[in-house]
């Protein structure tokens, strides 16, 4: 079954996110696929509690609070999101843009919108046998409810923010921690490493450093231990019930490369009137897209979904004369947010 869409984002970061408000404002509905299974892109998977300086009128805000921020504000406009799933197919169609994903779903839009940061990423995965069988129940890419980890025994691999930030905030709440790092240096905030070593040297978490993972133990499809194994050839079972894996995400281009595009080394080239890319109909936004003077901040994203989402109204609904409003005084608008009467 064919899903038809005015609008099909791929990429579900900030940019991809708000893209779905701009469209909505002008009453059109939008589908989004992200290869990666939450929504938020690089904020939610790589800084959720780092803090972000650069929002316009937001002087400081997490990666997390800016994602949910940003759901909250779409929800009006009730997007379809199609998370875990790869966009491996796009091709002009009557009508429009024929597409399909990794999962066999198709699509037919009228517009298509990438906003697919540096690529699709992919988390780097543990290559250890049985790893794949635990993904999501003990083995862990990105953690969504912490709380399902307090009294358990945790074993974190990862050297970066990601894997120091976590570490830090689950250990307090573990029965055991572990924290297995493939080097005896850091790439986190000194002050994470700091503070890591000070409650291991209290006996508070457990470091390994210089190894890695080799060898699963399970208890039917359950997790029980974690063999690793250092690299002067010393191995160590450490008991666990689930391990977070820290590695980092591994951008790349993808099945994008390949849908005739005009790109500038690995971004799409757009105009600046209204971020379309060589072939009309298809707009690209955010870090992926390349202009003179482009910047990758996410405030340049907003401003390309809003002037984009104006281009593509024009598509959706050919021959309509476009009109700017506002939200403060369009009852339009208004009634589009659910807030028709308010004052």
């Amino acid at each position: 079954m064919t899903i038809n869409t005015d609008a099909l984002i791929i990429g579900a970061g900030p940019a991809g996110l708000f893209q779905v408000f701009e469209l909505g404002l002008l009453g059109i509905k939008a589908d989004l696929v992200d290869t990666l299974s939450a929504a938020g892109g690089q904020c939610a998977w790589l800084y959720p509690d780092k803090p972000i300086y650069d929002i316009p009128a937001v002087p400081v805000c997490t990666g997390g609070e800016l994602v949910a921020s940003l759901m909250k504000q779409i929800e009006p406009f009730h997007p379809t999101f199609h998370l875990g799933e790869e966009l491996v197919e796009l091709k002009a169609a009557e009508g429009g843009f024929a597409a399909r994903t990794s999962q066999g779903k198709e699509f037919l839009a009228k517009t298509v919108f990438i906003a697919a940061g540096v690529g699709s990423f992919q988390p780097r995965r543990v290559h250890v046998e049985g790893a794949d069988a635990l993904e999501g129940t003990h083995i862990h890419y990105h953690v969504k409810d912490p709380d399902i980890f307090a009294g358990k025994r945790l074993i974190v691999f990862g050297g970066g923010d990601s894997a120091l930030d976590w570490a830090l905030a689950l250990g307090p709440k573990a029965a055991a921690l572990t924290l297995v790092h493939r080097r005896d240096e850091y790439r986190a905030a000194p002050a994470s490493v700091a503070l890591l070593k000070e409650r291991a040297a209290r006996g508070e978490v457990k470091l390994v450093e210089l190894a890695n993972p080799t060898a699963l133990r399970t208890d039917g499809s359950s997790l029980t231990g974690v063999e690793v194994t250092t690299k002067a050839g010393d191995s160590e079972m450490l008991d666990a019930d689930h391990a977070l894996v820290f590695y980092g995400l591994s951008p790349k281009l993808g099945p994008i490369a390949n849908w005739g595009l005009e790109f500038n080394k690995k971004t799409i080239v757009v105009d600046t009137e209204k971020f379309q890319s060589n072939i009309p109909g298809v707009f690209a936004i955010g870090d992926i897209c390349d202009y003179p003077g482009k910047k990758k901040l996410i405030l340049s994203g907003f401003h390309e979904a809003a002037l984009a989402a104006f281009a593509a109204k024009a598509i959706v609904e050919p021959g309509k004369k476009v009109h700017l409003q506002y939200t403060t005084t369009s009852p339009l608008m208004q009634k589009r947010l659910g807030v028709a009467g308010e004052e």
